[in-house]
C-alpha cells in the first residue's frame, strides 16, 4: 500500500547539516513471486515510521533504544502469541509503504531475535537496522545500483528430492529392474607369475580394443560406446613395496615421492601404483580399463513357451572366443513341434546368417549373461554353455516359459517412428494344442514374437559334450557335436 505525503522534518535535517539516526529495514530473504523489486514490496534502506503490533497501539518514530529496543518489543509480542504485525516505512521525500506481516524467529541472528514474515509471501522476510537518514538516502538513491548488489549477492539453493526409483525402475526401463548399460572391465595383465608386476595402461587399453575389434569381426552386433580407467583398490604387500610414501609403474615402474607434482608425470601410464594411509597401511591402486559397448539395435526379447508333449528345446547354443554366448545352430522343422520353431528362434537364427551376424543370447530370464571381465592373467569371465543348458532343460521339465533377449544386428525391428518393438510386432500363431497363459500384465512382463516375415518353423536337436579338461575349461569338443545343444 502506497501513499505520498510531505515531511518538513527531512528538509530540517538537510539544512541544519546534521545526520539524524533512523529506523531502517533490511531485506533478509527475497521474495519467490519475482516481484521483490517492484515499488509495493519494501526494500532495503526504507526508514520506519509506525509499528502497529496486533490490537496495540501503533508505535511511531523516533523508536526507544532504535533496533535493539524494538527487537524487545517483537520478542515480547511473541511470547504472548501476538504475531500479527503492521509496519509503515518511508521511502524519499512524498512517498510511504505498508507491510503486513506475521513475527517470526531468526535462528541465524541470534536468541530473541525476529524478523517479519509477508503473510502474502512467506519467502519474503524483513528486519531492521539502525541507520542514518543520509545513508538510507544512498540506499533508496538508486534503484538500478541495489539490484545489482542484490544480484551479486544471489545464490542459488539446492537440496535433496525424494525420487520413486522402484516405480521409474519398472516402467521407464526396456526390461523391469535391469539397466540397459553394458560393459567390461579389463584389468591389467601381470607382468610376471608372482604378480608383483604389471603391464602398464595403454597395454590394457590395447587389449580392450583387440577384444573389440575381434568381437565385432565374428559376428556379435555391438558397437563402442566409452572407454574409462577405472581405479580398484588392494592390499600392496609389504616386502615390494619401497620406502616412497607414493610408489607406481610396474609394481613400480617409477619410484617417486608424494612430495612433488612432477612425480603425477609417472602415474599418467602406470596401471599399479601405491600409498601409505595415515595408519600406515599400504594401499595398492590397480588401474583397470572399463569398455562400454551397446548392441547395434538394442535387445529384443524372445519368450518360448513349453508344452507337456516337448522332449527338446530345438536349438543349439555355443561361445566365442571373446566370452558371448550364441544360436550355434538350428535343425528345420516345418509342423512347429519344437518350442524354438513355435517361438521363431529359428528365423531370428536364420536372419543373424544370412546377415553374417551371430545370434548373442544376453540375458537369460532377464538375467545378463555376457562376458563381464577379463583377469590378471588375460583368462576372460564369461558364463559356462553347460551350465546354461542344464538350465534350460530345466525350464523343459518344470514346464516353465523361457525368457530370451538376443542382441539385434538391424534397425528392421524397430518401428520407424520410433516406438517400441512392443507395440509394432504382429503376434505370433501359436501351435493349436497350446494351453492358456495368464495375460502379460499378471506374468509382470509382455509377450512379444520376431516380426511377421521371421515366423517360420523351428527345430533342433543335439547331444551335449564337455572336454575332457574338466571343470576347469569350459571349451567343447569339436568332434560330431561342435555345439551344446537342448
Amino acid at each position: 500500500m502506497r501513499t505520498e505525503k510531505s515531511h518538513p522534518s527531512d528538509t530540517q535535517n538537510k539544512a541544519g547539516g546534521k545526520a539524524t539516526a533512523v529506523l531502517a529495514i533490511a531485506c533478509v530473504t527475497g521474495s519467490s513471486k519475482a516481484d521483490e523489486w517492484n515499488f509495493d514490496m519494501l526494500q532495503t534502506g526504507d526508514v520506519v515510521e509506525e509499528i502497529t503490533i496486533g490490537g496495540s497501539p501503533a508505535v511511531k518514530a523516533p523508536f526507544k533504544g532504535g533496533r535493539c529496543g524494538v527487537q524487545k518489543l517483537l520478542h515480547s509480542a511473541f511470547n504472548r502469541g501476538d504475531t500479527s504485525i503492521s509496519v509503515r516505512v518511508r521511502r524519499g521525500k512524498d512517498e510511504s509503504l505498508e507491510l503486513h506481516a506475521c513475527i517470526v524467529p531468526h535462528e541465524p541472528a541470534g536468541r530473541k531475535q525476529y524478523v517479519l514474515r509477508s503473510i502474502h509471501d512467506p519467502n519474503y522476510a524483513v528486519t531492521f537496522v539502525d541507520c542514518t537518514d543520509s545513508e538510507c538516502a544512498e540506499l533508496q538513491g538508486s534503484r538500478s545500483s541495489r539490484v545489482a548488489s542484490a544480484l551479486s549477492k544471489a545464490q542459488l539453493q539446492d537440496g535433496f528430492v525424494c525420487y520413486r526409483w522402484e516405480k521409474k525402475m519398472k516402467e521407464s526401463l526396456p526390461i523391469q529392474n535391469s539397466s540397459s548399460f553394458l560393459s567390461l572391465l579389463i584389468l591389467p595383465k601381470a607382468a610376471d607369475p608372482s604378480g608383483t608386476r604389471y603391464n602398464c595402461l595403454e597395454d590394457t587399453l590395447t587389449r580392450a580394443n583387440a577384444w573389440l575389434n575381434s568381437a565385432q569381426a565374428s559376428g556379435v552386433p555391438i558397437v563402442f560406446m566409452n572407454v574409462q580407467s577405472e581405479a580398484l583398490l588392494t592390499k600392496v604387500r609389504r616386502d615390494i613395496s619401497v620406502s616412497a610414501s607414493l610408489i607406481s609403474g610396474e609394481t613400480a615402474n617409477a619410484t617417486v615421492t608424494s612430495g612433488s607434482l612432477n612425480d603425477l608425470c609417472n602415474l599418467a601410464n602406470a596401471s599399479l601404483y601405491g600409498f601409505e594411509d595415515y595408519h600406515g597401511v599400504d594401499i595398492g591402486v590397480v588401474r583397470g580399463v572399463r569398455l562400454w559397448y551397446t548392441p547395434v539395435a538394442g535387445e529384443y526379447p524372445v519368450e518360448i513357451k513349453l508344452l507337456e508333449h516337448d522332449s527338446r528345446l530345438g536349438f543349439a547354443v555355443s561361445r566365442t572366443e571373446e566370452g558371448f554366448i550364441y544360436v550355434s545352430s538350428a535343425v528345420d522343422d516345418d509342423d512347429n513341434g519344437l518350442p524354438s520353431t513355435r517361438s521363431g528362434l529359428r528365423d531370428l537364427y536364420k536372419e543373424a546368417t544370412r546377415a553374417s551376424k551371430l545370434l548373442v543370447i544376453s540375458r537369460v530370464s532377464n538375467e545378463k549373461i555376457l562376458p563381464w571381465m577379463v583377469s590378471p592373467s588375460g583368462a576372460v569371465r564369461c558364463y559356462d554353455t553347460v551350465s546354461l543348458s542344464q538350465k534350460l532343460s530345466l525350464h523343459r521339465h518344470a514346464l516353465q516359459p523361457i525368457l530370451l533377449h538376443v542382441l539385434l544386428w538391424d534397425q528392421m525391428f524397430i518401428a520407424p517412428s520410433g516406438r517400441s518393438r512392443r507395440a509394432v510386432i504382429p503376434p505370433l500363431a501359436s501351435a493349436p494344442p497350446s494351453p492358456p497363459h495368464p495375460p502379460a500384465t499378471e506374468r509382470g512382463r509382455e509377450q512379444t514374437s520376431p516380426p511377421v516375415e521371421l515366423v517360420k518353423n523351428l527345430s533342433l536337436t543335439r547331444t551335449l559334450a564337455r572336454d575332457t579338461a574338466g571343470e576347469v575349461s569350459l571349451r567343447f569338443h569339436d568332434c560330431s557335436l561342435p555345439s551344446s545343444w537342448v
